[in-house]
């Protein structure tokens, strides 16, 4: 059995869903679905209720949903370094499949992977073309969203951050 020390600042509800070899940034909040894997982990502050995979990198400020998934560079040719920008949501049992620059979200129950196409909508909410989720990968201010009566994945300005709440991290 291994022992290892908690980092100052970093809340884990379950150690044994933090893998050896994963950073924990301070104020980290990792809750009992969370899991970290080797070789990943959070700038922080950050909550954390779903999967960073292998190689994911998660900015400060941001939100990983309960049941949430981000695709690792150890699936699929491991080419495609995944990360997660500052201030990001990643919705409860939605997926992420290409890096995410600051200021994202990806709608509840969403997966964009890198083939994922998507409805890009001006101002107005028309579309202005359609493209591979991978043409967006790493563009700041985005959100994904899954139309309710068509089901075409959209994408367009993300005019809200997130912003954590602070009386959850003020005893990291």
């Amino acid at each position: 059995m291994t022992n290892y020390v908690v980092p100052t600042g970093v809340r884990i509800a379950h150690t044994a869903r933090v893998r050896l070899g994963a950073y924990l940034g301070e104020g980290t909040t990792v809750m009992h679905e969370g899991f970290i894997n080797f070789n990943a982990g959070t700038e922080g502050p950050g909550m954390i209720e779903g999967r960073i995979s292998a190689g994911v990198w998660v900015g400060e400020g941001s939100d990983l949903g309960g049941g949430c998934s981000t695709m690792g560079t150890l699936s699929g040719g491991g080419n495609i370094v995944i990360s997660v920008g500052k201030e990001c949501l990643i919705g409860a049992n939605a997926g992420l499949g290409i890096p995410l620059g600051d200021r994202c979200t990806i709608e509840a129950g969403l997966f964009v992977t890198a083939g994922t196409k998507v409805s890009v909508l001006d101002e107005q909410g028309d579309t202005i073309e359609t493209v591979s989720a991978r043409a967006l990968a790493g563009r700041a201010d985005l959100l994904f969203r899954r139309h309710s009566s068509t089901g075409t994945v959209q994408c367009l300005t993300n005019k809200s951050a997130v912003e954590l709440n602070e009386m959850l991290h003020a005893n990291n």
